[in-house]
């Protein structure tokens, strides 16, 4: 039998040192800023650039309103102790008149009443700006951010099955989740703040200097001491934040096989095991954590005393060259200054993850899908409905090929002949110069030994993968030649695992048609006698299916597949290994429903239960990759060939089985 996780084999066999896929490691951590990430980011903040004008606009005020406080409680100060405002340096003819203002309030009002609502005021009015800048910021990386996953999801559904196959899907729900989250964060957190903090440290600085030029100097004397200290942090901080995404990231794996694997981990007693390593990597988690917060705190401890070494200086040496005022100006404004610095580590964390999660978007995004659509593609005028399916010499292995590869290849080869296909048997081929036509209505079946490229094949109609070389037509068109979404309605596929998506019944058989109202459902349903076990449940159609609906058993999960394939209306049918895991007595009724589901349509089964095929017009019989042997069930058992081996063994088989099942307990 061939299957989907065969064909991943046959990936793996095709390269076997490759890495599964070129994308970054959760762990791997970049530079904490990189403007092409940043460049690549504009297209989705561009539509919302208003709302980032009115930020950056809203930076001024807010920065004036961080100064005006100081300001207010120096005009008192200097009422208080020299009994007239005063101001040093250049603000002695710049400021005097907004001093003598601070210091003159309306008739009525005592100056210490007058300063304190000029204060109360200020505080308020930078509390609502202050608020409004950052519910705007965050609101419009939140609406950036949406944009972006929205094209993450929408990349990830046009990726080709070769993908798949070598992508953990953890990974892929991490790029359209946490990474985005980063990105956002990124916005509210991260690049807006450090750019402000930048801005608003050096207009500190500014105003002071032009305040005091003298007191700046020796205050400003320990930021050259603190520069280097951020430096070296910096390089750090980053091996310690790699430390934990690499714990964090081996945790979550070890979670995930756990969770997933819980079946057989408590059938075979594991659990003390799983819990030793998880303990393990819990622990070495903590450790590394324990190394982040020592460089962290040493960085809060290091501003800490460089605050106090700043105002230490500024109180010694102010003393003796500003007035009171001034100096609490400094005080405040060194403490503003300082204020963002203790933070770095949160803000530069959240920029490195952010510029690591955003380079593995865009590689993503960058994966060009190697199955697409031609530009010259079909479609005005579609060909006549018909239900013809043609193999012309395929040859196919699952291997990493150049986009466009196969597709030109298979131009070129579309028409060989079998001997000049032959002669480049080389490599680890699935399929090997495949040929047959499946007319209008026909019935057929592929039989085979595990591997020998059954399910290849229904890949390759609905064009899951494109052939290396040859030509799939469905109606006398080259499969590559429809849009996928045209091809794939004119063939209808059964799985042999089938998936049930979340939701109720009723969507689940009609699957995204919105033109299939409840009455078409339930004649669908009735058809592949789905109907009956429906009615009996409390919501009917409306049940809600469990996570890959473990609410249903097999045979259920089964017959709802049909009555969905049955819905989709499409005149090619594909029948996966439908009654490969089915009780006998399931199995009955899932007959009936594949003679309804045949009716008037193009059919193609794989089959693992040969009994279950004898009724089909012709059976094809596939050994290494090619077609060794085709006719009815009773002309293949006539001519005592593979088919008629294989049909031996397995009836044999199946009444072993049924001899054992008879024996009483």
């Amino acid at each position: 039998m061939s299957s989907p996780a065969s064909g991943r084999t046959s990936a793996t066999k095709a390269q076997p040192n490759a890495r599964p896929t070129d994308l970054h490691e959760e762990e791997e951590l970049g530079r904490a800023y990189d403007g092409r990430l940043l460049l690549r980011l504009w297209p989705y903040v561009r539509p919302y650039r208003r709302q980032i004008w009115i930020t950056l606009l809203l930076f001024l005020p807010i920065f004036l309103l961080e100064l005006a406080p100081a300001w207010v409680v120096k005009v008192g100060m200097d009422l208080v102790l020299a009994g007239e405002p005063t101001a040093g340096g250049w603000a002695n003819a710049a400021l005097a008149g907004a001093q003598r203002w601070l210091a003159t309030p309306p008739p009525g009002i005592p100056v210490a009443v007058w300063l304190a609502c000029l204060y109360f005021s200020v505080s308020v009015s930078l509390g609502l700006l202050s608020w409004l800048h950052q519910v705007i910021m965050a609101t419009t990386g939140q609406y950036a951010m949406f944009d972006l996953r929205r094209a993450v999801f929408a990349h990830i559904q046009l990726l080709p099955m070769s993908f798949f196959d070598t992508m953990p899907v953890g990974r892929l729900v991490t790029r359209s989740t946490n990474d985005v989250e980063n990105l956002a964060e990124m916005f509210s957190q991260g690049l807006v703040a450090l750019v402000t903090d930048v801005i608003k440290m050096l207009g500190f600085a500014v105003v002071l200097f032009l305040v005091s030029p003298k007191l700046t100097l020796y205050t400003f004397a320990i930021v050259p001491v603190m520069a280097f200290a951020a430096f070296v942090f910096r390089w750090k901080v980053r091996e310690a934040y790699r430390a934990v995404r690499v714990k964090i990231a081996r945790i979550n794996t070890q979670i995930q096989e756990t969770v997933t694997g819980m079946k057989v981990v408590q059938l075979f007693s594991r659990e003390e095991r799983n819990l030793a390593d998880f303990d393990r990597m819990n622990a070495d988690h903590r450790d590394a954590w324990h190394q982040s917060i020592r460089y962290d705190s040493l960085l809060f401890s290091t501003i800490e005393v460089a605050t106090g070494v700043t105002m230490a200086v500024i109180i010694g040496v102010g003393t003796g060259i500003a007035e009171a005022g001034i100096l609490y100006v400094f005080i405040d404004y060194m403490q503003r200054f300082f204020m963002p610095l203790r933070d770095l580590s949160a803000k530069y964390s959240v920029m490195q993850s952010a510029m690591a999660s955003g380079e593995r978007i865009f590689q993503l995004l960058d994966r060009t899908p190697s199955v697409r659509d031609r530009v010259a593609a079909i479609p005005a005028t579609d060909p006549a409905v018909a239900g013809s399916v043609e193999f012309d010499h395929v040859w196919f292995r699952y291997g990493p090929p150049a986009d466009g590869a196969g597709e030109a290849a298979g131009d070129a080869a579309g028409d060989a002949s079998a001997g000049a296909g032959a002669a480049a048997d080389d490599g680890d081929w699935i399929l090997r110069d495949v040929s047959f036509r499946v007319a209008p209505g026909e019935k057929v079946a592929f039989v085979g030994a595990t591997g020998a490229g059954k399910t290849t094949i229904i890949k390759l109609l609905t064009r899951l993968y494109d052939v290396d070389r040859g030509c799939v037509r469905v109606d006398g068109v080259d499969v590559r030649d429809f849009p996928q979404q045209a091809l794939r309605k004119r063939v209808a596929t059964v799985l042999q695992d089938v998936f049930l998506f979340s939701g109720t019944l009723a969507r689940n058989i009609a699957l995204g048609r919105h033109d299939l109202d409840e009455l078409a459902i339930q004649r669908a349903a009735r058809a592949v006698e789905a109907h009956d076990f429906i009615e009996r449940l409390p919501a009917g159609y409306a049940t809600e299916v469990r996570e890959r609906g473990s609410n249903f058993s097999t045979g259920q999960r089964q017959i709802l597949s049909f009555a969905r394939a049955l819905a989709h209306g499409a005149p090619v049918l594909v029948l996966d290994e439908a009654t490969s895991a089915i009780d006998p007595t399931t199995e009955a009724a899932i007959q009936r429903g594949i003679r309804v589901l045949m009716e008037g349509k193009t059919a193609i089964a794989i089959a693992h239960r040969l009994s279950t095929i004898r009724d089909v017009d012709r059976i094809f019989v596939l050994v290494g990759g090619r077609i060794v042997e085709s006719g009815s069930h009773d002309a293949l058992l006539a001519a005592d060939g593979v088919y008629a081996r294989l049909y031996r063994l397995q009836a044999e088989r199946e009444e072993e089985e049924g001899a054992l099942a008879a024996r009483p307990a």
